[in-house]
């Protein structure tokens, strides 16, 4: 991989109707299946007993959920500017907003502890975004969708750069620069305005993406850990989970 500058003077460089070119040749329509959202696998999923699938507890939105599941958590990056838009939008507090990335992490006894370099939106008791929701009938929606990340904008494309992220595994399709990952909407009819409106986010977040990981180098300075401590070092230095600075 060339240098993260390198890399970041391509994303600047990106051919935003080359981007909308590609992605109408790939095809792309949300049926707002939730796949995105969710955790790999639904609560009630991992192989327990009915009748320790019926150990239920209430969540923070009222609804009713598994008090443990074996299914891998949602994980969506989120950039440090992002978090404070969502606190903003809706008055959360950070923790409600984001967690640290799992990546790097590792199970003391007295829960996670290590290093990580990225924020990732928080999960409900299922694994899945706190910010995601269903109507009865089983169609997602996403609660905060106007300032939803760029991640989540973006979803299912990314750009073949050195640096950027790679959402929900590797690429199952791919046209010029621009790589598609699972999701069931791949195929679809898109229009131009669509196209293009995607393309533009997903310039951007590469961009991001890049800066953001030229700042985390930048400003890494180490953190002396004791047992059970978890640091986030991100673009703006170190951080404790809550998003408080370390001194």
């Amino acid at each position: 991989m060339d240098s993260l500058e390198t890399e970041l003077e391509r994303a600047r460089a990106l051919d935003e109707s080359e981007l909308a070119d590609a992605i109408e040749t790939i095809g792309f329509e949300c049926t707002r299946c939730g796949a995105c959202c969710k955790a790999e696998s639904a609560c009630g999923e991992s192989g327990e007993s009915d009748d320790e699938a019926s150990d239920v507890a209430e969540g923070p939105s009222g609804k009713t959920e598994p008090a443990e599941t074996d299914a891998e958590p949602h994980t969506a990056t989120v950039f440090p500017d992002e978090i404070r838009q969502l606190q903003a939008a809706g008055e959360y507090d950070f923790r409600d907003v984001a967690r640290p990335m799992p990546y790097g992490l590792a199970d003391g006894p007295d829960g996670p502890e290590g290093e990580t370099f990225e924020w990732a939106l928080q999960t409900d008791d299922c694994g899945d975004c706190t910010f995601y929701a269903e109507d009865d009938d089983g169609t997602g929606a996403c609660t905060v969708h106007g300032d939803r990340p760029l991640i989540c904008r973006t979803y299912p494309f990314s750009v073949a750069l050195g640096g950027t992220s790679q959402p929900m595994g590797e690429a199952v399709d791919e046209e010029g620069m621009v790589r598609a990952h699972e999701c069931e909407g791949l195929g679809r009819d898109i229009s131009r305005a669509d196209a293009e409106e995607l393309a533009a986010a997903l310039k951007e977040r590469a961009v991001r993406e890049l800066t953001e990981a030229i700042g985390v180098r930048d400003n890494y300075r180490p953190v002396d850990q004791s047992a059970g401590q978890v640091v986030v070092y991100d673009s703006e230095g170190a951080k404790r989970p809550d998003g408080s600075p370390y001194e």
